[in-house]
């Protein structure tokens, strides 16, 4: 017999991170066959698997709680997309692997930037939490909306979305959703695997991964080099990315997993900036603003002790971040600063679970520590320019000036949290949970305090805010394969450091308060014939929400008098047509009001109560067949359809002023030549259809659109050594 720790590794492996390899789809035969392997080469394993047998047939996930849970018995709505999805999609920007999640739309702004509407509008506010295993990728003090390019996204080990603000693990940034991006998990036997691409517009793709392990270790390091030239003009993007991950068993009860993860990006930014329409439609690859650009440098380590304790469990999480950008920004219109942020940070996640008997009570008591020094500086700058037929400027130079910002800022955040599970039926699970955030910001402001203009300045200051956040949830097991769920969850949202003391023209921005959400949820998951299928409705409302009104001159004043609502429908499915052939999809209904929109911007009243949120399609859908016939050895076509509805493009809901939406399609084939040799192909953009990644309309430049990529061609080989390719 193996040692015990080997069984507790191969259990791990198929119930923690069975998101990276997921059994449900493999077919009941080749269950089995799992199974009697498992039992072969670890007893203990079969025999931890014959009491919980149900974990072999059931979606298991591990956002919710920290650790592996039935998704049947979570009262939330969570989507999963695996390691084989991520594998075959092959992503050269989270959008393309985002949007198979319902009601999920992640645009694509620079390089791999972008903003997100998850239940949301399509925004850059910060009301998403970024998580990589469990971590996030920053604190809540320093968002930054292009969260997933600080993450190794092509090489993870799956993704895991949960929508709203729905479990008391998680505080401040969830009210939109959560989105923990997993690590590949670290091989038992000796693997490497090599993936180079080329595409269109100077793509060319570097991915290495591999390692080794034993009984009771395994590493894994991976490598991504990515570089293109940019579709549009001055638009190239360079990626170094790379992350060690190394799981090793401490005794019989134990484990520490550690992970490193580093990103250096430097880009050339100009896929935000909007074109007028005239040149949208005649000469999309322009670029207004060429000289903008951002670097960004951000490191991660943390090292997760988990020990068991009989029917306890014992998880401590100590981690370091380092963040660090300096931009050119071309999101705010005439281009008129340089800033550079920083921001360091040490931390700790921990947790006691017990687990008892009677009505299989789960109780979790856990606190998130967080503080994190950091520091904004901003410079101003007088641009060149040189004005184009259609009217609009073309900056092409620029001379620095005057100090805008220059502060140090320390976040610091202390939040426990109870979370209990229990069943006083056999059928039904119910989850309640309580977490208080207390948040605390240290400004030092290094520059006198200036109270006019467009980049007005606080003084020195501190700031608090502490928020108690319940959530109510529960499951009822409606036969063998289908489950009913319903949660209430509060949720808030503490203001970041960059809204409250880089006050811009506002007239008071350390005042800001936290946003606070209400979420009410039902939903149904399960299995109908050949079809797997989720279906959520949700009822999300935000009051005391921050309002922006940004000017002509792209100054944005920000005041807290604001309530909007977010209600919808979403449906995923999957289904076997065929031996061959398989359907999948993922679609949204929602609409976005803001139900109270009042304030008084430069001395004029502003009042959009009851208008549609800009940027917020009611319809998202997409559309995927894939088909594997057998003279691809192994390999599949899968043609996708990505449907974007239509929506306003400004606050005042001008008549006649909506983007029309979009129809898109893509085609993905791959062939193995044989074991270890692997070729494969993407056209994106089949139809070459002009559309527009983000569009609005004022009353100063009209409507304005920021172009997609035209029809694309990539192509890439890959070789495996040492396992079957998945």
């Amino acid at each position: 017999m193996r040692h015990i720790v080997a069984a507790d590794r191969f259990v791990r492996q198929l119930v923690t991170f069975r998101s990276a390899h997921t059994l449900r789809t493999i077919g009941p035969m080749n269950k089995n066959i799992v199974w009697l392997l498992g039992a072969a080469a670890f007893p203990a394993a079969a025999e931890h698997l014959s009491q919980e047998p149900a974990l072999l047939a059931e979606e298991v996930t591990v956002t919710a709680t920290r650790e592996a849970q039935k998704l049947s018995e979570t009262p939330a709505t969570v989507n999963v997309i695996h390691a084989e999805e991520l594998a075959a999609t092959r992503p050269a920007h989270p959008s393309e692997i985002m949007r198979k999640i319902p009601g999920v739309w992640i645009n694509v702004t620079s390089g791999e930037g972008h903003q997100a509407a998850i239940r949301q509008p399509l925004t850059t506010n910060p009301v998403y939490l970024y998580l990589e295993d469990g971590i996030p990728t920053r604190s809540t003090g320093f968002f930054n909306h292009n969260a997933l390019y600080e993450i190794n996204l092509p090489q993870a080990g799956g993704i895991e979305v949960i929508k709203g603000p729905a479990t008391a693990l998680y505080g401040s940034d969830a009210i939109g959703g959560i989105i923990n991006v997993l690590s590949r998990p670290t091989p038992d036997a000796p693997e490497f695997e090599a993936n180079t691409e080329i595409g269109e517009h100077g793509w060319c793709r570097l991915l290495l991964t591999g390692g080794s392990g034993g009984e009771t270790w395994g590493v894994r390091p991976s490598v991504n080099i990515t570089h293109t030239d940019g579709w549009r003009d001055a638009t190239g993007y360079d990626r170094r990315s790379f992350s060690m991950r190394w799981d090793q068993a401490l005794g019989d009860d134990a484990t520490l997993k550690t992970l490193l993860s580093t990103s250096d990006i430097d880009q050339q930014a100009a896929g935000s900036t909007r074109l007028r329409e005239a040149d949208y439609r005649r000469q999309p690859r322009l670029n207004y603003i060429p000289i903008s650009y951002r670097e960004v440098q951000a490191a991660r380590l943390s090292a997760a002790y988990e020990k068991s304790l009989g029917p306890a469990l014992v998880s401590i999480t100590p981690y370091l971040r380092y963040n660090e950008m300096e931009q050119l920004p071309n999101y705010i219109g005439t281009p008129n600063q340089i800033n550079t942020s920083r921001n360091y940070s040490y931390g700790v996640l921990a947790k006691y679970r017990r687990d008892f008997e009677p009505m299989r009570i789960r109780l979790i008591a856990g606190i998130d520590l967080d503080r994190s020094p950091g520091s904004y500086h901003e410079r101003a700058i007088t641009p060149s320019f040189e004005t184009l037929a259609s009217g609009a400027r073309r900056y092409t130079s620029y001379t620095t000036g005057v100090t805008n910002y220059d502060y140090d800022v320390t976040y610091t955040s202390i939040s426990p949290y109870l979370h209990s599970e229990f069943s006083p039926v056999e059928r039904l699970r119910i989850t309640a949970g309580l977490r208080y955030d207390r948040i605390h910001y240290d400004y030092d402001n290094h520059l006198s305090e200036l109270a006019t203009g467009n980049k007005r300045r606080p003084a020195s200051t501190e700031v608090d805010f502490s928020h108690l956040s319940p959530k109510l949830g529960a499951t009822w097991q409606l036969n063998a394969t289908d489950s009913l769920y319903a949660s209430y969850a509060e949720g808030f949202r503490a203001p970041s450091e960059g809204q409250l003391f880089q006050q811009g023209a506002s007239v008071n921005t350390v005042g800001l308060e936290p946003i606070e959400a209400r979420n009410y949820e039902l939903g149904l998951r399960g299995r109908w014939g050949r079809m797997d299928y989720n279906l959520a409705l949700f009822d999300l409302e935000k009051t005391n929400d921050v309002l922006g009104f940004r000017d002509d001159s792209g100054e944005t004043t920000a005041v807290n008098n604001g309530k909007t609502s977010h209600r919808g429908v979403e449906l995923g499915l999957s289904a076997a047509l065929l031996d061959k052939l398989r359907l999948s999809g993922a679609f949204s209904y929602a609409r976005h009001r803001y139900e109270k929109w009042e304030a008084v911007v430069a001395g004029v009243n502003r009042d959009f109560s009851g208008n549609e949120i800009e940027s917020a399609p009611r319809v998202l859908a997409n559309l995927a067949l894939d088909y594997a016939p057998a003279l691809l050895n192994g390999g599949k076509l899968v043609l996708e359809w990505v449907h974007l509805g239509s929506y306003r493009m400004d606050q005042a809901n001008t008549p006649g002023q909506k983007y029309d939406g979009h129809d898109l399609f893509h085609l993905r084939g791959n062939y193995y030549l044989s074991r270890e040799w692997e070729v494969y192909g993407r056209l994106m953009n089949l139809t070459d259809r002009r559309y527009a990644e983000a569009a609005a309309y004022s009353a100063t430049n009209g409507r304005e659109f920021a172009p997609g990529m035209p029809r694309t061609a990539y192509v890439g080989v890959v070789y495996h050594w040492g396992s079957k390719p998945e």
